[in-house]
């Protein structure tokens, strides 16, 4: 019978707990254009781009949103996202659920958009 090391137990015990915080996985912007695949990438999460219909404004596979979040309410994060495509930092507002999300990303805190999204199987 092998015994759980602590890093092992400690490492079990937390991955649930992100799960809930973060709305990690897949997903689609409610437009269809982009999808998306959220997932922990160092000290930060990463919004990765898995697919993108229309390319003239920039977007690219494989492009990434670098983001620092803290959880402000269940349901809701806070922080900021790190475009490194385009060299521009943005505040961000997420709230989520399973199924959907909806993330709201301003500049100065005054220019803002709002974006729908669902979560793919």
């Amino acid at each position: 019978m092998k015994i759980a090391t602590p890093a092992l137990l400690l490492m079990t015990s937390v991955v649930p707990a992100l799960a809930d915080v973060y709305p990690s996985g897949n997903w689609q912007r409610g437009d269809g254009n982009a999808q998306v695949r959220i997932e922990p990438c160092g000290a930060a999460i990463c919004a990765i781009n898995t697919r993108i219909r229309d390319t003239s404004g920039g977007e690219e596979v494989g492009h990434r949103l670098v983001m620092t979040l803290k959880p402000t309410a269940p349901g809701k994060l806070t922080g900021s996202a790190f475009d490194p495509q385009r060299d521009k930092t943005y505040a961000i507002d997420i709230v989520f659920n399973e199924k959907t999300m909806t993330t709201r990303g301003c500049i100065l805190r005054v220019l803002c958009k709002s974006v729908s999204w669902s979560r793919l199987p």
